[in-house]
């Protein structure tokens, strides 16, 4: 009879189950090759947890098994592949969990899986066939209407009675989570500097649309149509939040400005205090979760001879767009995402524009990268493929970061035999182009350091026909009317822009809650590869990203529309399981590393 990868799949998840039922951890990791990877949302670990080799999952199993108490592996579907090299979509069960995952083997042995928590048992999303009634079909005197009990909750929620969670930040990470966390019946308040849902993205320049397809930027539980456009406009993506704030009934605090954040040991709780439209309010969560976004304050560097200068300067997140610039002179320090959009808005306004390209930048064109990076997950092809949303995520996280950059340097070297030409004249331009450090691409550029890329929508194409003009090196400092160059190069200027990038996020901290406590979280973001701006040891997971931190009740929540939609749905089950007094043994939580 001969083999196929269904019954492959099928019979190493039997031997899986065998082996961890009897808690032999000896015949379970010989189950994997030498060079496997267990990569964990939550499921096994309570934490965001890859396991590296046999040595890294048997010391797993050996501490997890009995708490976790796994059973029930099974295809959830069809494998594919051959019996050389077979992957399928598995399902299991813990004593506290339902979970999925996806299963990758080479002959016979595993080489990486994911597993990933997807509901509590007992504690089920009231969706489906649970979902609520709504009304009872019975005539009293007196009963409240649905918009009734809607108000008299939002009216109380924050100050008779008190939220399990709070979220500081309501942007697309903030409103995501509290979405998930809405439906795990989470009472969650998020708090908004701003007067309005969205207008985070509101309030950025005019020009912006997100650079990444619409299928890579759904909210949780509600897509966008599938009318719209591929890549949206800032202010219909801020009208989108809004509404989805409104559909999805979240309590959520607009023109509310976080003060102070101090841990009450004794209540084992947090006081918060907040300004809700100018009036002081004490919230008291006993979870507290930072969504500010990406990235932290934004860093301006100081020049010598800045103070003196005489025309406008402001870092990129201020920068308003439009306005007539005509024969004005506009010096943009920096040369990614922000730089070239900010370049581009400028010139097709009139003025005279400078880019100061300081280090290396990675760009991809836009068509390219949709096709060759982005296309056999987030794409009408992979929707026509069975390819959904969900399934991407996953997909795209079942490669463990260890392996992640030998599997993109195909990708970028396929993009630079294709855009060949591209590179050439820009190159010719003066422009300094990387791949990344080790020609891994966009990607796992933005993983490592969140910047040092470009997604190119035209700006590229100013650069290379000398529209906005290049200046290569570093800046030695600013006189009244220009930038000065460390060759003595002068750039004359009537607005500096600084498009140089923000701080780490636990910089937030320092001032909402203490200096100690921001650096007793250390560094967010990247993975410790040993790159530019992340630096070693190897941690195998964005640190202190939708996991518990080295600070009791306190979580850091972000990442582009792709990552805030995915990740809220591993942080809400934290959370909802905390509130719900189940064990939660973290397993390795993330060593503190790089304080501010």
């Amino acid at each position: 009879m001969s083999r196929t990868p269904n019954n492959i799949v099928s019979d190493w998840l039997a031997s899986l189950n065998a082996a961890l039922v009897a808690r032999d951890i000896g015949v379970a990791t010989e189950l994997f090759a030498p060079d496997s990877y267990w990569r964990d949302f939550v499921a096994f670990t309570w934490n965001l947890k890859t396991l590296e080799g046999r040595e890294q999952i048997g010391q797993m199993l050996a501490d997890r098994l009995d708490h976790v108490a796994p059973s029930g592996w099974e295809l959830a579907e069809d494998a594919t592949g051959d019996t050389d090299s077979a992957e399928a979509w598995i399902r299991f069960e813990t004593g506290a969990a339902t979970g999925y995952g996806h299963l990758r083997l080479k002959n016979g042995k595993c080489w990486t899986l994911l597993t990933t928590m997807q509901e509590l048992k007992g504690f089920e999303e009231r969706k489906g066939p649970r979902r609520e009634k709504g009304v009872a079909h019975q005539i009293t005197q007196g009963r409240r209407s649905w918009l009734e009990r809607k108000e008299d909750n939002e009216a109380r929620l924050g100050y008779d009675e008190q939220p399990y969670c709070l979220i500081i930040g309501g942007g697309q990470g903030g409103i995501g989570l509290a979405a998930r966390l809405r439906r795990q019946g989470v009472p969650t308040i998020v708090v908004e500097k701003n007067a309005r849902a969205g207008d985070s993205w509101r309030n950025r320049y005019k020009s912006l649309h997100l650079h990444d397809p619409v299928w890579y930027d759904h909210l949780p539980y509600l897509d966008f149509p599938d009318d719209w456009p591929v890549f949206a406009a800032k202010d219909k993506i801020g009208d989108w939040l809004e509404h989805y704030t409104a559909i999805m009934e979240l309590n959520y605090w607009s023109g509310t400005e976080a003060v102070k954040a101090a841990f009450d040991e004794a209540a084992g709780e947090w006081v918060v205090e907040v300004r809700r439209d100018g009036v002081p309010v004490t919230l008291r969560p006993k979870q507290l979760v930072f969504a500010l976004g990406v990235s932290g304050y934004p860093n301006v560097p100081h020049f010598d001879g800045a103070d003196a200068f005489l025309g406008e300067q402001y870092h990129s997140s201020r920068h308003p767009g439009g306005g007539d610039w005509t024969g004005r002179k506009a010096v943009v320090i920096g040369s990614n995402n922000s730089a070239h959009d900010i370049c581009a808005d400028l010139w097709e306004h009139g003025a005279d524009v400078t880019m100061v390209q300081r280090s290396s930048t990675h760009i991809s064109r836009s068509e390219s990268l949709m096709d060759l990076g982005l296309g056999d997950l987030y794409s009408e092809k992979a929707l026509a493929n069975g390819v959904t949303t969900e399934k991407a995520d996953l997909l795209f996280a079942s490669l463990p970061y260890r392996i992640l950059p030998d599997a993109q340097k195909p990708v970028y070297a396929e993009m630079a035999t294709r855009d060949a030409a591209f590179y050439s004249d820009l190159e010719a331009a003066g422009f300094d182009l990387d791949f990344g450090e080790d020609g891994s691409g966009l990607f796992v550029k933005y993983l490592r350091r969140g910047s040092g890329y470009y997604i190119d929508v035209g700006a590229s194409q100013l650069i290379i026909d000398g529209r906005v003009r290049l200046a290569a090196g570093q800046v030695a400092k600013i006189t009244g009317n220009a930038v000065v160059m460390a060759d003595g190069t002068e750039l004359e200027a009537d607005l500096i822009v600084y498009a140089t990038g923000y701080g780490s996020m636990n910089g937030w901290l320092s001032d909402l809650v203490s200096p100690e406590v921001a650096d007793a979280v250390g560094k967010c973001w990247g993975y410790g590869s040993d790159t530019t701006r992340d630096p070693g040891p190897w941690e195998g997971e964005l640190r202190n990203m939708w996991k518990p931190t080295n600070v009791a009740n306190l979580w850091i929540h972000g990442g582009n529309l792709h990552q805030s939609r995915h990740y809220s749905k591993y942080l809400a089950l934290q959370l909802k399981a905390r509130m719900e007094g189940l064990d939660t043994p973290v397993y390795q939580l993330q060593e503190s590393h790089h304080p501010r």
